[in-house]
């Protein structure tokens, strides 16, 4: 794959994938430590009216996106925090009328030239390098908030009583972590599609969290396994001309099952992260 890295594009697509890899490791251990992995599916799929919105407006694809994203986002959130006995319901309405919208609004959008597959399961491969600064921007700045409300974070997402009691504002750092997911979820797009968003963001923290002992353990080992995922996916995608988004998803897929198989085979796992408040 090194004499590959000769093409811009090449180099753009790296750039890409490890960008997404840091920050998929990161969000994505909140995700699943904050049992909101139908929430992230929901803002994924409800995201592609904002591709269309972008598309039918002529807007760039990040902005026009990311807005219509965070908007579905606050509205689910604000939702899952309120009736959460129908919040799976309204989530997957929502889901279903934004991709529906997103849809047609391609359809009415002048000219109609836009490769449907290439939002539907990633194309990494055509992102350009105006796009790479703004990614690198949105990584940093979703890293910052991170470890600045890390300990918030972590109340919160073991027990969101203490949180209360210790004086975190548990509501508004709700708010806050569905749009940092809802940001993620638009950058991780350009990689693997909407289709496969989940799965990028589940598959490795899975991963991790049987062998970390604690949350920032489990970012960090998850973030390692997102760019092992994604290098050998892009070489695989260059080497057979194979789809790059499903490839990287089929290297986390045969990671996942490596890791059921070691341990039926007995393998101790790390105490749970639940345990650590490290």
């Amino acid at each position: 794959m090194i004499d590959a890295l000769q093409f811009e594009f090449m180099r753009n697509a790296l750039a890409a994938g490890l960008l997404t890899s840091v920050i998929c490791g990161i969000m994505g251990s909140l995700v699943v430590v904050n049992r909101i992995v139908f929430l992230s599916g929901g803002i994924a799929h409800a995201a592609y009216g904002g591709i269309g919105l972008a598309f039918f407006l002529g807007w760039p694809y990040l902005g026009g996106t990311l807005a219509f994203a965070l908007v579905a986002a606050m509205v689910m959130a604000a939702i899952s925090l309120r009736a959460r006995h129908r919040a799976d319901t309204i989530i997957g309405v929502l889901w279903a009328v934004g991709m529906a919208t997103g849809i047609v609004l391609i359809d009415l959008s002048p000219g109609y030239n836009v490769d449907l597959m290439s939002y539907l399961f990633g194309s990494i491969l055509t992102v350009p390098g105006s796009d790479l600064w703004v990614m690198l921007l949105l990584v940093l700045g979703i890293l910052a908030i991170t470890v600045y409300f890390y300990q918030d974070l972590l109340a919160m997402s073991y027990d969101e009583e203490f949180a209360r009691v210790r004086g975190v504002a548990v509501t508004p750092l709700y708010f806050l972590l569905v749009a940092m997911l809802s940001v993620t979820v638009v950058l991780i797009i350009r990689v693997v599609g909407l289709i496969l968003v989940i799965a990028l963001l589940t598959i490795p923290t899975f991963i991790a969290e049987k062998y970390a002992g604690s949350l920032a353990k489990m970012m960090t080992t998850a973030c390692l396994l997102n760019i092992l995922f994604t290098l050998c996916g892009l070489w695989l995608a260059y080497r057979f001309n194979l789809t790059s988004g499903a490839a990287i998803i089929l290297v986390a897929g045969a990671g996942f099952f490596l890791t059921v198989i070691l341990d039926q085979l007995g393998i101790r796992r790390q105490p749970a992260t639940s345990h650590n408040t490290e």
